[in-house]
């Protein structure tokens, strides 16, 4: 490694770093949502680690792609490239996927799928703040979430126990 390089052996270089980089964003994206999904998955809710799991993938793959994609499409001074219109299409596409899941029942007069569509909703954040290499908040939201989800269950438990005793 202690070789000169010319140029192109050091853009090479680079551009693996930044390849690695990359790679190590998507796994880190899909740990995260594996880990929210495996939750939904042991609750026997609708959407579970495999669902999460890609939600997460595809998030972070759109914010790299957004992000460095495109370098050297545009190199005039009058064009710039806004990487945070992919991200929102994000947004907008997993809300769709969301509102799949969210189903009222007439004759129990309630509404099921509200927390799995939050809970796409909230992966795809993930995904996309591990795409953008935000790993410690990415890491810290997961936790959250988890925390949250685990928390709101046992409150609901004790008080659906206390509510029939």
């Amino acid at each position: 490694c202690h070789r000169k390089h010319d140029r192109k052996g050091y853009r090479n270089k680079m551009e693996l770093d930044l390849t690695c980089e990359f790679i190590l964003r998507i796994f880190v994206a899909a740990f995260l949502g594996g880990a929210i999904g495996l939750e939904r998955e042991y609750r026997a809710k609708e959407a579970g680690m495999r669902t999460h799991f890609l939600v997460a993938l595809g998030s972070a793959l759109f914010m790299i792609v957004s992000a460095y994609g495109f370098e050297g499409a545009m190199h005039t001074p009058e064009h710039r490239w806004d990487v945070s219109r992919v991200a929102a299409q994000v947004v907008s596409g997993i809300g769709f996927i969301g509102a799949g899941t969210i189903i009222f029942h007439k004759s129990e007069n309630v509404v099921r799928g509200l927390t799995t569509a939050a809970g796409l909703w909230v992966t795809a954040a993930i995904g996309l703040a591990c795409g953008g290499g935000m790993y410690i908040l990415a890491a810290a939201f997961t936790f959250l979430v988890l925390v949250g989800l685990e928390a709101f269950n046992y409150f609901l438990k004790k008080l659906d126990k206390h509510r029939t005793t």
